[in-house]
């Protein structure tokens, strides 16, 4: 006698096992869905004067990486890659490895010269790194989830990672991007000059364009752009300042791919030229190959571009602990 395989299972029993795997499978997706906060540390610190990515500027030896990793963990994200040189590994393993063991997962993703696409050999004489879009470049295998990239010397604030958190769990689309934004004066540097992409934004909050503007100054209450010919252009300060936290998904690096194959064409062999990620993100939107979301976070940003910055970092970082934003033993 033929039996019918559905006919012999219980319905109640059949809806309870239905029930468990969707469940299960559910949570499998959860997991999955915990972006990524990939470090961009490979830089060697030429203006700072030694190897600021691990610095210490808290009062228990905490580098900005420490405070920049514990804010992503209590905003959601599952897992951190360092995108670092070879010749780093060690000290950053000795540095992150235990105290990070069992609170986030941990890879590294390695940043070298000679990493360039078949066909192409390394420039005698190069020395520069080929610039933030390369590095994220290198993180292709290593990232397969939605990812926040950022400098590992910039101190964002705790809701410039839940913002980005929140985007990047809550957006569908591969080709949406996002970034956190900052105002132009919030970000400058007293002892010398700074890079910044300036943002223009429509009206619902998208980012229409970037420039990546190399050397900009205070003077005083002034803000000033000096070009490469030495010529001289007045900004307010209030300008939409990208600090380089970007919210990704993997669909960039095929893009990457491409257009790191087309700035080899022409600029291999200038010693300084690099490959900027928001001159790129504005290549990205001009074709229509992404949209990008421009957050706001209302979060203090600092750095360390030079040495002399460092003490007024070691006070911002002081008076955080005091208003009880983070414990003073960060990962006790």
């Amino acid at each position: 006698m033929f039996y019918s395989p559905v006919k012999l299972i219980n319905p109640p029993f059949f809806i309870f096992l239905f029930t468990q795997i969707t469940t299960i499978n559910y949570s499998r997706n959860l997991k999955k869905m915990k972006p990524t906060l990939l470090i961009l540390a490979a830089g060697m610190g030429s203006r700072f004067g030694g190897l600021k990515q691990v610095e210490p500027v808290g009062p228990n030896g905490e580098a900005i990486i420490d405070y920049s990793i514990y804010d992503a963990i209590r905003a959601g994200f599952g897992k951190v890659v360092f995108i670092i040189r070879e010749s780093f590994a060690d000290a950053f393993k000795e540095k992150f490895e235990t105290k990070l063991k069992g609170k986030i997962e941990v890879d590294y993703v390695f940043q070298e010269l000679d990493m360039l696409p078949e066909g192409y050999t390394l420039p005698e004489g190069r020395e520069k790194p080929w610039g933030t879009a390369h590095a994220i470049l290198c993180a292709k295998d290593a990232v397969k989830e939605p990812f926040c990239a950022l400098n590992a010397d910039d101190f964002y604030g705790r809701n410039a990672y839940k913002v980005m958190a929140d985007f990047l769990v809550a957006s569908k689309d591969s080709s949406e991007y996002s970034m956190v934004g900052y105002k132009l004066k919030h970000t400058l540097s007293d002892f010398g000059s700074v890079s910044r992409g300036i943002c223009d934004v429509d009206a619902e909050n998208n980012l229409k364009k970037i420039v990546e503007t190399i050397k900009i100054v205070k003077r005083g209450d002034d803000v000033i752009s000096i070009e490469e010919d030495g010529s001289e252009t007045p900004l307010t300060g209030n300008e939409n300042a990208s600090m380089n936290i970007w919210g990704l998904k993997p669909s960039v690096f095929e893009k990457l791919e491409k257009d790191f194959i087309e700035f080899l064409k022409t600029e291999i062999d200038k010693p300084k030229s690099e490959m900027y990620i928001p001159s790129v993100i504005f290549d990205f939107i001009q074709a229509k190959d992404a949209t990008v979301k421009v957050l706001e976070a209302d979060s203090p940003w600092f750095g360390v571009t030079y040495k002399e910055d460092k003490p007024l970092v070691i006070d911002k970082i002081n008076k955080l602990i005091a208003d009880g934003e983070y414990p003073e033993k960060l990962w006790d």
